[in-house]
């Protein structure tokens, strides 16, 4: 067990995208860091570049979509750091991009388990630990998926308009408990994930990125900032919001 008096923070999908970028920011304060990732490839590498800012890092194997995978990668945490103060719960993929019929049963199942079963199974081991230790700080992943229609992802924006809802019910539940929880919106952002989906889909693409009033899409150390805002900071009274972050797409 590392003896520090840091701030400790999990975040799944850590090996690349918003959840590196999210980690370096932390990084910065000297937080401590769990990466909960499938590819141990990538988390490794995401554990390196936090040690190089001078924080403590782990990579911890996991998929998501197993409970008992994710009661372990808590678990892991609070006997190596002590605690989580901090949760950014990140982990999710886009699914193929293809109107709703042309999706195979097994793909909207993987959609919906790992961006919404996931998510709520590290909500479910994650909370008891911070009321345990008198409250912590909870950011989800959404997007503007999930706060407006789009075309070509009916069960993303399906998982996504659902950590909505699951965001604001906690922060009801919640909140008297010290437990701040809060969701990031994402539009079009430049990660691995965004450039699968562009390539594999460029003209429903281009169209979507011709809405956004700033011309361009966002970067992952922007949502960071964000993200790293709401996990971090005094302003404690923010509670059960859904920040958009997308060059203004979903104020149109």
């Amino acid at each position: 067990m590392y003896m520090s008096t840091s701030k400790t923070a999990i975040i799944t999908g850590g090996g690349g995208g918003l959840g590196r970028a999210t980690a370096l920011k932390l990084a910065e304060s000297g937080v401590n860091i769990s990466i909960i990732d499938v590819s141990e490839e990538q988390g490794n590498e995401t554990v390196r570049l936090i040690e190089e800012k001078g924080a403590k890092g782990i990579f911890i194997k996991a998929d998501v979509t197993n409970a008992e995978e994710v009661k372990q990668y808590v678990d892991k945490t609070v006997s190596t750091f002590g605690s989580v103060d901090m949760f950014f719960n990140n982990a999710g993929i886009s699914g193929p991009g293809k109107k709703f019929l042309d999706n195979s049963i097994e793909q909207i199942d993987l959609v919906l388990d790992i961006n919404l079963r996931g998510a709520l199974y590290g909500l479910y081991y994650v909370l008891p630990e911070m009321i345990k230790n008198g409250g912590g700080s909870i950011v989800n992943t959404s997007s503007t998926a999930g706060l407006v229609g789009q075309d070509s992802v009916v069960s993303y924006s399906a998982t996504k308009h659902g950590i909505v809802g699951v965001t604001k019910s906690l922060a009801a539940e919640y909140a008297n408990q010290g437990i701040q929880i809060n969701a990031v919106a994402p539009g079009s952002t430049e990660t691995p994930m965004v450039k699968q989906y562009r390539e594999m889909n460029p003209d429903v693409f281009k169209a979507v990125s011709a809405t956004i009033p700033q011309r361009r899409l966002g970067q992952p150390e922007e949502v960071a900032e964000l993200v790293s805002f709401l996990l971090m900071s005094e302003a404690k009274y923010i509670n059960g919001a859904v920040v958009p972050i997308d060059g203004g797409f979903t104020a149109i």
